[in-house]
């Protein structure tokens, strides 16, 4: 059934992806963006923008409430800025992102009455132990550096903040190293590799499927077992966008 959804990111590399594939499905998109060139790029997709920044408590709340959503999708990221020239400050503002970012997206969504919560995770947390890792085995909470930061500090409070506030369904989706357009890589890369629109076609998925709780999303051959995915979600690995699907938010 068609919903009203607020997807946080959608100017990102998987949001752009995610824009034409939630229309696809009759879905009214209410995208955020802190540009206002890409304000524009997603209102010509057919989403309707909202220019906000997630760190603004205040207005990313009247930014819900005004949109109303049924199911909030949220895919904040950055795949791109200072990673090249200074990861530790990339990996820390992530952190940042996803520790701070989250509770006010989550708290928002709650007090506009949003039933679900779909947020990114990722995959290749879990501490060493004998692959392919499941959804339930640990995370490395206890990694040091840089490992440590996203982690301990961006990824434990992130899911904790969607899995254990009362009055949402709360869905994370633990996605693999990202290839394909838009991200560091053409090619499969990593130990549990993930095309960019297998990944946001699991988040298209996950709004009507699937009970509350973690996902792991990535190829199967990888680190991580993807069966819950498959079974629960009815999600392929395989899936692909053609090029005319594509919203044109880069």
């Amino acid at each position: 059934m068609p919903h009203t959804i607020f997807l946080a990111g959608a100017a990102g590399v998987i949001g752009q992806r995610l824009v034409p594939l939630l229309l696809q499905q009759g879905h009214t998109v209410f995208g955020t963006t802190r540009s206002a060139e890409r304000a524009a790029h997603l209102e010509a997709a057919g989403a309707r923008p909202v220019i906000v920044d997630v760190f603004d408590a205040e207005a990313l709340a009247r930014a819900v409430a005004d949109a109303a959503p049924t199911v909030v999708i949220h895919q904040l990221t950055d795949l791109s800025g200072d990673m090249a020239t200074d990861p530790e400050a990339a990996r820390r503002a992530n952190a940042r992102l996803r520790r701070e970012g989250t509770p006010n997206l989550v708290r928002a969504s709650v007090a506009t009455g949003a039933r679900r919560i779909i947020a990114q995770s990722i995959a290749w947390a879990y501490a060493p132990g004998t692959p392919p890792y499941a959804e339930e085995d640990p995370l490395e909470v206890d990694a040091d550096g840089a490992r440590g930061t996203t982690i301990r500090e961006g990824i434990v409070p992130l899911e904790r903040a969607v899995l254990e506030t009362p009055g949402i369904e709360g869905v994370v989706l633990r996605y693999g190293q990202l290839f394909g357009p838009g991200t560091w890589s053409e090619a499969p890369d990593g130990a549990s590799p993930l095309h960019v629109d297998a990944a946001a076609y699991a988040a298209v998925l996950a709004i009507d499927h699937g009970a509350p709780g973690i996902y792991n999303v990535a190829n199967p051959g990888g680190e991580v077992r993807i069966d819950k995915a498959i079974s629960a979600l009815g999600w392929n690995p395989d899936f692909r966008m053609a090029a005319q699907q594509v919203a044109p938010t880069a």
